[in-house]
């Protein structure tokens, strides 16, 4: 049987909404990946400060997981909703670019800060860009089709 991919969840992470929505796109996803998904196999900054850990080392906490989550990563998964996107998915989305990984992105959403579009950065890093979560899935089953079929 052939190894997992594992798929970096790179996406909002602040209110229950964006929680749901994450979770809702791991389950997806999970018959046939290993995803990290930061908001609960990561660290998250408001539970270690919570904690008492000072906000420094909290924070560092938090990067050097994330950091090491994506580098023993196989592909990363930017969700790209709204007419920002998330100041730290786009950190994570070219972090993982710069290190050669494959990155994806996933833009359910038609609200836009530019008239252009996405900034050209982001749309640069992305080997593809989804607008709906089938149509990814459909693209990463058929693109990693021999874990698909020896499942």
């Amino acid at each position: 049987m052939a190894k997992k991919r594992t798929i970096y969840l790179a996406a909002p992470l602040f209110n229950e909404m964006e929680l749901s929505y994450n979770r809702a796109l791991r389950d997806l996803l999970k018959p046939f990946f290993n995803i990290f998904l930061p908001q609960e196999d990561g660290l998250l900054l408001r539970e270690i400060a919570a904690n008492g850990t000072p906000k420094n080392i909290a924070e560092r906490m938090v990067f050097d997981a994330d950091i090491q989550a994506m580098r023993e990563s196989d592909l990363i998964l930017a969700v790209l909703h709204g007419a920002h996107i998330d100041e730290g998915v786009a950190f994570e989305l070219g972090y993982c670019f710069a290190m050669g990984k494959r990155c994806i992105g996933l833009k359910g959403d038609v609200r836009q800060a530019l008239p252009t579009g996405n900034n050209p950065m982001i749309n640069q890093s992305c080997e593809r860009i989804f607008e709906d979560q089938q149509a990814l899935l459909t693209w990463l089953t058929l693109t990693f089709k021999e874990r698909v079929m020896s499942k």
